[in-house]
């Protein structure tokens, strides 16, 4: 007992050191959340006999907490109707970015040899932007007031929504395939019979939402949210659905009951313990080693995805009438990867392949580090990008028109 106390109380004490690094750099703290894990784990640490923090089950649930908790909150922030009243729009930005980006990932997998589905999770880690790490940066750029955080939010709503559909697909062909097409289906008709459930919970549930949270004590406020959407996301991974889709379809029908602020204000410390956890987790389980095998699709991917999800954003940009500057910045803003990429890592750990147990997750490590500090770094020399791509022309005068 005294040596798993000690345990995670240098799990902590690294999370709280990489943490103040980020925040002394003004990078995300998510990739150093990661590198902490890695340092810290059995594979670097460990090797050279030093202390260190093995992977062990206690972790494993506590960093399954954390996924479950970041996608509830992401779904607090969506209801039925908001996404019904920027349809059109939010459909148009999201086809674009999903046509654009999902394929180039895919293809880099096929090129290099890979099966159908190991590039199909290669496409996802590739697509995916990252909410956290976008919206973050917005409000400490003060880009959310901003004409541009409107197609940006509107396309990672519809990302949210898309990968909701893509992991119910591949947890079934990465979990379930070993039966071969029969047992693949069976396992898609209980992935979308589940989430369909879900959706009419959601769509039809608002009172119920409501009455199971209607308690003025905070200790019970807060126990009856998680004993909501814990024992639901658990369910869903049990029936091998995705945890992560479900908690978010939980946050969304929290938040239309009243108390979405609530829920945010008492729950937000919970959800940032356990996301650290999670994203420790990921580098706990990382060989550094095996970033040599996938720095060759690790280099063409940064290279070819970079540029790919800047058009992707600029062309949603258009879709929403703004100005070529502004729509520039929409492709800025969604450059940086993070949690979903993640997500979809682990889902490929526990998958058959060593291309799926090895390289991807190590893949997506170093991915999601080089483009959340890469996209951070992009939102925040925007007026540099802007002066580059529009060779010299007036991007701050232009940048703050309306004009198409």
């Amino acid at each position: 007992m005294a040596a798993a106390l000690l345990e995670f109380g240098y799990l902590f004490a690294v999370l709280a050191v990489v943490g103040a690094v980020a925040l002394r750099l003004g990078l995300s703290v998510i990739p150093l959340y990661v590198v902490g894990g890695v340092v810290a784990g059995p594979y670097v640490a460990g090797r050279f006999g030093l202390p260190y923090v093995p992977n062990g089950e206690v972790v494993t649930i506590l960093a399954e907490l954390g996924i479950v908790l970041l996608l509830f909150f992401l779904g607090l922030e969506f209801s039925l109707d908001r996404l019904r009243a920027s349809g059109a729009k939010i459909g148009r930005a999201g086809v674009i970015d999903l046509a654009v980006n999902l394929p180039i990932g895919v293809a880099i997998g096929l090129v290099l040899g890979w099966s159908p589905v190991e590039a199909l999770l290669l496409g996802g880690i590739v697509y995916i932007s990252s909410s956290a790490i976008v919206t973050k940066t917005l409000i400490d750029l003060g880009w959310i007031a901003d004409p541009e955080s409107e197609p940006i939010l509107g396309t990672l709503v519809f990302e949210d929504l898309a990968i909701a559909v893509y992991l119910a697909v591949v947890t079934s062909l990465v979990l379930g395939g070993d039966g071969g097409v029969a047992a693949i289906g069976r396992s898609l008709a209980i992935a979308f019979g589940f989430l369909g459930l879900l959706f009419v919970a959601v769509q039809y549930g608002t009172a119920l939402f409501a009455r199971v949270l209607d308690v003025e004590n905070q200790e019970a406020f807060v126990l009856r949210a998680l004993a909501v959407v814990v024992p639901i996301s658990g369910a869903a991974l049990a029936l091998g659905v995705s945890e992560a889709v479900a908690a978010f379809f939980v946050g969304m029908g929290f938040s239309t009951s009243g108390h979405r602020e609530r829920l945010e204000h008492l729950l937000v410390s919970v959800r940032d313990v356990f996301a650290a956890v999670f994203f420790f987790w990921i580098g706990l389980g990382t060989d550094p080693t095996l970033l040599a095998a996938a720095a060759v699709p690790l280099a063409i991917a940064v290279v070819v995805s970079t540029p790919s999800k800047v058009l992707s954003g600029y062309l949603g940009g258009r879709a929403y009438d703004l100005s070529a500057h502004r729509s520039l910045r929409v492709g800025v803003g969604m450059v940086p990867r993070g949690e979903f990429s993640l997500v979809i890592a682990a889902l490929a750990a526990a998958g058959t392949t060593p291309v799926m147990r090895e390289i991807i997750p190590a893949f997506a490590v170093g991915y999601v580090f080089v483009m959340s500090a890469l996209g951070t770094v992009l939102m925040q020399r925007s007026d540099l990008v802007e002066r580059l791509v529009f060779r010299g022309g007036a991007a701050d005068g232009d940048a703050s028109t309306e004009s198409a």
